[in-house]
């Protein structure tokens, strides 16, 4: 496969996995801010949104003042904000559109849709309205992106790479999402010892990674932060979990090695190791924030391993 051709499919699929996240991110920050809580509460969840992308100077530098309406409109409709749901689609479908001729019919069209129908539903003030609702549109939509490419598409080198692209960008979320939430709840836990809002932080966190219900299923019992690092990150038959992630890519690259590819492989193989032999308690004692500090920067470097061994190459 030429690798512009596979970088178009890579992307793609980075692309509509990270609007799907940035929508789960958004979701669980509007429904824990109808929670009772101060307004500097309150300012912190959404510092901490933005913090997951890396985005609060750029939010800084153009707004100045933090409010919520201004942290939405940034990371769903603003153009210049390449993590935004608007960008992301955007995104998502230019890179379809350069290799249709590679992609089944379905796939394209169901590419298309999602960015046109997101045009009407941004400029029929439905985020306005309801946003929890668009965010469930976003994610109904990835849902669907991914379902076709996996019912239409050959499972050739072109499906390999698109999956490849899914999990790497899951990974890397997951790993944000429980470094910030996770520092911000034991912050917060010196300050506040109500365990029903302690409950509702946590139960919040798992819905935005569709994990609520599975916590019920594996755990059986309350909600308490070393169990749901735990599933986040070491169950391997929870699929946004770090280890089912990693699981993936290595798969993934199996099937699309070439002759430069093997340290790469290795390098992936690594990270997955660890995290299948860790338990949550040596990572715990050894600091979760250390951990996941460094697995986002591996997974950074094999963002650009991939790149270099298989797609076009990055700029100097």
């Amino acid at each position: 496969m030429l690798s512009r051709t596979a970088d178009h499919l890579y992307w793609m699929a980075r692309y509509t996995e990270r609007a799907e996240n940035t929508a789960r991110m958004l979701d669980v920050n509007v429904q824990t801010a109808m929670m009772p809580q101060s307004a500097a509460a309150a300012e912190k969840g959404w510092r901490a949104m933005l913090g997951i992308s890396e985005l609060n100077a750029a939010f800084d530098d153009k707004y100045g003042l933090l409010t919520a309406k201004d942290v939405l409109d940034f990371m769903v409709r603003d153009p210049q904000n390449p993590s935004s749901i608007t960008s992301c689609l955007t995104q998502a479908r230019e890179n379809a559109r350069a290799v249709r001729g590679t992609l089944t019919t379905e796939v394209w069209e169901t590419q298309n849709t999602t960015w046109l129908d997101m045009q009407n539903r941004l400029s029929g003030k439905q985020l306005e309205r309801d946003p929890s609702q668009f965010f469930e549109w976003v994610k109904y939509r990835s849902h669907l992106s991914r379902g076709v490419t996996i019912g239409t598409m050959l499972k050739d080198e072109a499906f390999y790479f698109i999956r490849l692209g899914t999990f790497l960008e899951r990974a890397d979320n997951t790993a944000r999402i429980l470094d910030v939430k996770f520092h911000s709840a034991t912050e917060d836990a010196s300050e506040n010892e109500d365990n029903e809002i302690d409950f509702y932080y946590w139960a919040a966190i798992l819905r935005s990674v569709s994990a609520f219900e599975i916590y019920r299923k594996v755990y059986r019992d309350v909600i308490s932060p070393e169990r749901v690092a735990e599933l986040l990150m070491l169950r391997p038959d929870m699929p946004r979990s770090l280890l089912a992630c990693m699981e993936e890519v290595v798969a993934n690259l199996k099937n699309i090695r070439n002759d430069v590819s093997a340290d790469t492989e290795r390098f992936a193989g690594r990270l997955h190791a660890e995290l299948t032999f860790n338990t949550i308690d040596e990572i715990l004692a050894g600091g979760l924030h250390d951990y996941l500090t460094q697995f986002l920067e591996r997974i950074y470097e094999l963002g650009n391993r991939v790149s270099r061994d298989f797609l076009v190459p990055l700029a100097a």
